[in-house]
């Protein structure tokens, strides 16, 4: 299925129904006076977030969502049905903006988070217009009407890991081995361009979700490329894995691609570049100890933090590196060992 991370949709609540206008009509009963009931309310456009949705490739096909309207009042003072709401599931990490003003309006970041445009309230049956001087009001008003609004629906992935990298890093490679995840690998220069999510199992008991996010270049920050597209799936994570490849025939160096993307998350903002970064040296089944221990040495400078020397394609040092994003996350996001301690 393709994935769709930003869609503008038009949405309508239900216009309430109109107020009824009747007289009470029995036999023996003269000048029974008014009794036309309300309207119904029209109905509620929810927008609800599920785990049944990854995408929100519906409502790139069906962008006008619209709510069922109030039934009018009738005699006897009865009262018109409420439109039936509409209910709109959509993937959790969803964040709703009005796209005429650029307003935030919600982040649906939890399974059953709700965000509604209330339909308009029903109008008022003249029995409500009796009174000492007017026994026979012919008044009644009409129901409200709904709203109508154009929204635009972000998706933000939910996952405690991203991995930030420049294409052909190898971040799909790593996802495809520490996860049941299966993102397309091959042995020829391409980027990702949706992200995929894997989940890393430590033991039976503890597990995180990991993003491979889809390859970041310079300009990223301003849209080139993917841009924003890219850079707002990171904003959820916890951690940020920074997978540097230590292929000798790459033009630039592990500390130039990594004061390159750090720029990138800079410039963004979002507090992106004060996030934990983990730093891995990918590929190491192509170097020398010797050129291992000198690439170590250069991005523990650059970066001031432990670096992983990793190889995607044979395993190595990949059991340490996933140990230490755990032992990070259970710092950030301590919710994690407390979901395991309830289950």
């Amino acid at each position: 299925m393709k994935f769709i991370d930003e869609v503008v949709i038009y949405a309508s609540s239900g216009k309430g129904g109109n107020g009824a206008v009747s007289f009470r009509r029995e036999a023996h009963v003269p000048r029974g006076g008014p009794d036309g009931g309300d309207g119904g309310r029209g109905g509620h456009v929810i927008f609800e977030a599920t785990r049944r949705r990854n995408t929100l490739i519906d409502y790139r096909r069906y962008r006008h969502q619209r709510a069922e309207p109030g039934v009018p009042g009738g005699k006897q003072r009865m009262y018109g049905a409420a439109g039936k709401d509409l209910v709109c599931k959509v993937p959790i990490g969803t964040v709703i903006y009005d796209d005429e003003t650029g307003e935030f309006l919600a982040d649906l970041d939890h399974a059953g988070a709700t965000w509604v445009i209330p339909g308009g309230d029903g109008g008022l049956g003249n029995v409500h217009f009796k009174s000492s001087t007017n026994r026979t009001p012919r008044k009644a008003t009409p129901g409200f009407p709904g709203r109508d609004m154009t929204l635009r629906l972000e998706l933000k992935l939910l996952a405690d890991v991203g991995m930030l990298g420049f294409p052909n890093a190898g971040k799909s490679t790593f996802l495809s081995v520490v996860s049941a995840a299966k993102p397309k690998v091959a042995d020829y220069p391409f980027t990702t361009l949706t992200p995929m999510l894997g989940v890393v199992r430590i033991d039976h008991e503890r597990s995180f979700v990991v993003a491979d996010i889809p390859g970041l270049i310079e300009g990223a920050a301003e849209g080139h490329g993917l841009g924003h597209q890219f850079l707002r799936h990171v904003e959820r994570c916890a951690v940020l894995i920074h997978l540097l490849s230590g292929d000798p025939d790459e033009e630039r160096t592990p500390v130039e691609r990594y004061h390159a993307l750090n720029d990138e998350l800079k410039q963004y903002g979002s507090e992106l570049s004060k996030r934990p970064q983990i730093i891995a040296l990918n590929k190491i089944d192509l170097l020398s100890e010797e050129e291992i221990a000198e690439l170590s040495a250069e991005l523990q400078k650059a970066s001031g933090a432990k670096v992983f020397p990793i190889s995607a394609v044979t395993g190595d040092g990949i059991p340490e590196l996933v140990g230490a994003a755990w032992q990070v996350l259970e710092v950030f996001r301590p919710e994690l060992a407390e979901q395991d301690d309830e289950d």
